[in-house]
């Protein structure tokens, strides 16, 4: 008890940590006030070059003959250090766009919605927490599906695509058409798997920037894509990042129950 009042708690000492980097974040989004829509869509496409090319870049200096795990360990990191780089610009033009939907409208699952949502502090410091790849615990109403706005948007600028992990097909849906604004406003694309959807659907939805879906369709996918005999019946692109909502019910509730897909096979006569 006194070692916690003396030195806080360890959440204290990560928000004090993250501190200069939210008012950074906040700065650039001040800057972005008089830049057009065109900007922003502009900036995301040299921010995504950007980072393709880090990747490009490593992957062509590394030598040919170097172990093939550790070879992809290097690309991915140099990758990461890409995203690091340029994560506090990224959150900011987030944090613009949101503040220039102010007021509009549109229609999310058959309902008209206005938008009335500007990432405050405490959700910035979520989103750095979940571009780290760890678990952001957040109240009903704080705000968590804006928050990974974010960190999908940057993660999203690797060209190798975003899976954002839901615990139903309404809100996959939904929130592919809520948030996706956000996305489809600077210039990304998005898409969500529905369990009636065919191969050639998933396939187009998989090739978007941004994928939103339930762990099922997910995980039934890739099961499906490893029995596949011929590259043309595969709907997946690869595996790049995550973003799991709910994750207790996610990775803890659902993940009892594993995927399993069975099939007829001939008797022996």
């Amino acid at each position: 008890m006194i070692f916690t009042k003396l030195f806080g708690t360890k959440s204290d000492r990560e928000v004090k940590k993250l501190a200069p980097t939210i008012q950074k974040i906040n700065q650039l989004f001040e800057s972005l006030h008089g830049k057009t829509d065109s900007d922003l869509i502009n900036r995301t496409q040299e921010l995504k070059e950007f980072v393709i090319n880090s990747r490009k870049e490593k992957e062509q200096s590394l030598p040919k003959d170097m172990d093939r795990k550790q070879r992809i360990s290097e690309i991915l990191k140099s990758e990461q250090g890409a995203l690091d780089l340029i994560m506090e610009e990224a959150f900011a033009i987030v944090k613009e766009t949101c503040r220039r939907m102010n007021g509009a409208s549109w229609r999310v699952s058959g309902q008209e919605i206005i938008w009335e949502m500007v990432p405050y502090d405490v959700q910035l410091f979520g989103a750095i927490i979940l571009h780290k790849g760890k678990v952001a615990e957040m109240k009903t109403g704080e705000g968590k599906t804006l928050v990974a706005t974010m960190p999908i948007y940057l993660n999203a600028l690797t060209g190798r695509g975003v899976h954002v992990i839901t615990v139903n097909d309404y809100l996959a849906q939904r929130d592919a058409e809520w948030m996706g604004e956000v996305y489809k406003r600077l210039g990304l694309s998005v898409g969500y798997i529905l369990n009636s959807m065919d191969n050639s659907q998933r396939r187009d939805m998989y090739e978007c920037d941004i994928t939103y879906g339930t762990n099922n369709e997910f995980g039934f996918d890739y099961l499906r894509d490893n029995m596949a005999l011929h590259i043309d019946d595969k709907v997946q692109r690869g595996h790049a990042f995550a973003v799991v909502d709910e994750v207790d019910s996610v990775l803890i509730d659902e993940a009892r129950t594993p995927l399993i897909i069975s099939g007829t096979i001939d008797a022996p006569v």
